[in-house]
């Protein structure tokens, strides 16, 4: 399918195409291999030693935001998805993505969830830039992968940020510009005492500036976000939440490209306090819906695309403290809406659009059984029900649909049922030590499928069906977690292993516009990570900061690629340092530094080609077989603040890739005019990157 393969070919260009030509562009150079990068931002750092030690989740990191205007920032955007690529077993997917893979899993086995409602989509201009405006973000907590029975609907972590509340005695503000984006923040008592609003807004402002320029005119590149929370205190006991976020992203080229994505997620929460004991039981009512509209004009067709994730839930949740013991229950149902695709192309109209009812049960405990040992231990049952409505059908070995399948629009065509049992011991081994032993059981039932390695507008999604299985993920570790005395340093030493069922991935020779029906495109199988994560913190003093270090192997397995023999994952990285410094200098001087290396990840080349009359078509020997170049960066930055009568003023310079070392982002196989020589060409996102923030409180 010629049609097919141009499309391919645009899904894996066009973050190339759209952002660096309307941007800037960095001259390629020639070279065997590609190599991708580690982003990050923001400086996030957890509660402290104590907490780190003390906690019975292993594999959580409670983050704090405070420091977030802290750390060297790309265009000056403060940025938590990418804040977390400082830590141990987290990495970046590429220069150009915002999202993050923990312990050998994808971004899309991860959970994102606001205020309790997930969010599928969490980059701006493609994932430059995370969908999060750090003003609208209140506390977050990551788990990697080994999560309370209280979390689902992940296979490799959940990340669950709470939104700030407003202020309720008095009215304020602030305002800052940068690079790429201005934002502004109000916040205030709607009845003083009891009641109140905040709201962020931020807007990209380039498109501007490219009306200006010949060249750019017609060119659109732009986005925006809103965040706004209202709380209700109703009584003594009870307050009411509701919480609102949108985010919105253009991109379009002259008239052969339009490219839109956009979030949306609402919650209204009511939470009782049950006693002054810190027990509680809260309800939240939530909807979710990611959509993407893409038109391409381009290579002589045209072609229009179209996609969506749509999820309405209600969830109960019971907290109970009982002395030196926790117990936390629940319950949620969700209604689920998920178009795969549909799209014309040429005067082929095509659609492929399912529903679901997923419901959960959960049962989590913390007991402290002596005074060395703590244990957490829960359960999870989940039951995910596709829905008829639409076809469903049987798919022979060869990727054919065999038999077709008509159920009522409301009829139950399969129930998948998951038992998820989850355990963490933490012995304490001296005041300052702990031991750390953890297992845990997941499931998810939304799956994505991507032509490259990184999240775009073009990824395909499904969810479990008559065909295709939940993943269930199982993973173990064991850490060591130290402090000194004075909580001044602490160290940490973890183990993972990870397997994971029912993974998918395409068949070979298909990509994500070769048939409608997604389960034609797949193949499913399993996948592994193991690795061992070290960190190592300053947390008082002048000087903070912390140095991290993974050594990690991921791999995947499916009957039907690569001969049905392990290969490497397209997130393979063996080495993984990040180094992050903050030194405040005086009262308004703070100095950064971060420092990150990765060795380069594995990635499928042709191993050689044959001619078939006029074209030369590419023969691959194995799936990820080559290795990319390490990748390494610095990243430096000054942050002055300066507080006045009523106002506090603030300017952030940082220059992003300071050695200005070209880590290259995309790779092209090229033919030379008579096709009998193949050259790699290589493309690089960013050198060296300087910006300026402005920001005013009052």
């Amino acid at each position: 399918m010629e049609v097919s393969k141009k499309i391919a070919t645009f899904a894996r260009m066009f973050m190339l195409s759209a952002i660096i030509s309307a941007l800037f562009f960095t001259p390629a150079m020639e070279e065997d291999t590609i190599r991708t990068q580690n982003l990050d931002e923001v400086v996030v750092t957890s509660n402290g030693a104590n907490q780190r030690v003390q906690s019975v989740q292993a594999g959580a990191e409670q983050l704090q935001l405070k420091e977030l205007t802290a750390a060297p920032s790309l265009f000056g955007e403060n940025d938590i998805m990418r804040s977390l690529q400082l830590l141990p077993g987290i990495k970046a997917e590429s220069d150009a993505s915002s999202s993050f893979q923990v312990r050998g899993g994808t971004a899309a086995q991860n959970l994102v969830l606001y205020d309790n409602a997930p969010i599928y989509n969490v980059g701006h201009l493609a994932g430059l830039f995370s969908t999060f405006n750090d003003d609208a973000l209140g506390s977050a907590t990551l788990y990697k992968g080994l999560l309370p029975a209280q979390y689902g609907g992940a296979s490799s972590a959940v990340l669950d940020i709470t939104g700030r509340t407003g202020d309720k005695q008095s009215l304020h503000g602030g305002a800052s510009i940068g690079l790429l984006s201005a934002k502004a923040l109000l916040e205030g008592p709607i009845v003083k005492n009891k009641a109140s609003f905040l709201i962020t807004a931020r807007r990209s402002y380039l498109d501007t500036f490219m009306k200006l320029v010949k060249k750019y005119r017609n060119n659109t590149l732009f986005f925006y976000d809103v965040n706004a929370k209202a709380d209700w205190n109703i009584g003594k006991r009870d307050q009411l939440f509701l919480t609102f976020f949108t985010g919105y992203d253009r991109i379009a080229l002259e008239d052969m490209i339009d490219i839109r994505w956009h979030n949306l997620a609402a919650s209204l929460k009511w939470l009782h306090h049950i006693n002054s004991a810190g027990s509680y039981a809260q309800t939240t009512l939530l909807h979710s819906d990611y959509r993407t509209d893409n038109g391409i004009d381009m290579f002589g067709s045209s072609i229009w695309f179209d996609a969506h994730i749509r999820q309405e839930s209600l969830r109960h949740d019971l907290h109970l403290e009982l002395g030196r013991h926790q117990i936390d229950a629940g319950l949620q149902s969700s209604l689920m809406n998920v178009k795969s695709a549909e799209w014309k192309i040429v005067n082929n109209h095509e659609k492929e659009q399912r529903r679901a009812w997923e419901n959960a049960l959960w049962l989590n405990g913390i007991f402290s059984l002596t005074k060395n040992l703590t244990a957490s231990a829960g359960l999870r049952l989940s039951a995910f029900s596709p829905l008829g409505g639409s076809l469903y059908y049987d798919i022979e070995d060869n990727g054919e649909i065999g038999w077709y399948y008509s159920y009522g629009s409301n009829q139950i065509v399969k129930t998948h049922i998951n038992i998820e049992p989850r355990a963490s011991l933490n012995y304490k081994l001296s005041d300052d030590t702990s031991l750390k032993l953890a297992y845990a059981r997941t499931s998810q039932n939304i799956h994505a499928l991507r032509n490259q390695n990184t999240s775009t507008p073009f990824d395909r999604y499904t969810i479990s069906s008559n065909i295709v299985k939940p993943e269930i993920a199982d993973q173990v570790s064991i850490g060591v977690f130290m402090m000194t005395p004075s909580q001044d340093y602490d160290f940490s030493l973890e183990a993972y292993y990870r397997k994971v069922d029912n993974v998918l991935d395409y068949r070979d020779g298909k990509s994500f516009s070769s048939e409608i029906e997604i389960e034609r495109l797949i193949l499913p199988g399993e996948g592994k990570g193991y690795g061992v994560e070290m960190s190592a913190r300053k947390n008082t003093g002048r000087l903070t900061g912390w140095l991290a270090y993974t050594l990690s192997w991921s791999k995947t397995r499916i009957d039907g690629v690569n001969g049905g023999r392990w290969y490497d994952a397209n997130n393979d990285r063996r080495h993984d340092i990040s180094i992050a410094a903050i030194y405040r200098l005086n009262k308004r001087w703070t100095l950064n530094a971060a420092w990150l290396f990765n060795t380069g990840q594995a990635f499928t080349a042709p191993s050689g080609k044959y001619q078939i009359e006029d074209n030369w078509v590419y023969y691959y020997a194995e799936r990820n077989g080559y290795r990319a170049p390490d990748y390494h960066r610095l990243d430096i930055s000054a942050v002055w603040k300066k507080r006045y009568r009523k106002t506090t003023h603030q300017w952030a310079f940082s220059i992003y890739n300071l050695y200005n070392h070209y880590n290259p982002y995309l790779i092209n196989f090229e033919d030379s005019e008579n096709g009998a020589r193949t050259r790699a060409k290589q493309y690089s996102l960013f050198g060296i990157v300087p910006s300026a923030t402005f920001s005013i409180d009052f």
